[in-house]
């Protein structure tokens, strides 16, 4: 008599859907952009690892600003329309 199957997950990973993973870097820039304007001090382009990483985000989202807004305004029509 065999025991009960293991269940397989049914959704994906974020990193394996393209949504997700796009949400998760809109996100990610636009985090990083706010914390960049609430406490500038903590962003130092030379400091290694993760703050490294937020300060890339943090640059690119004050760059790129409008690009920005507008994707998060299609992937927010995109995720409650479709």
């Amino acid at each position: 008599e065999k025991g009960p199957e293991p269940r397989v997950a049914e959704g994906m990973s974020a990193l394996l859907n393209f949504q997700s993973f796009l949400t998760c870097v809109l996100l990610f820039i636009c985090t990083s952009t706010y914390l960049k304007s609430q406490r500038p001090s903590m962003f130092r382009e030379k400091k290694p690892g993760l703050f490294s990483l937020v300060y890339k985000g943090a640059v690119i989202g004050t760059r790129l600003s409008p690009w920005v807004s507008a994707s998060c305004l299609l992937m927010a029509a995109w995720t409650l329309f479709f």
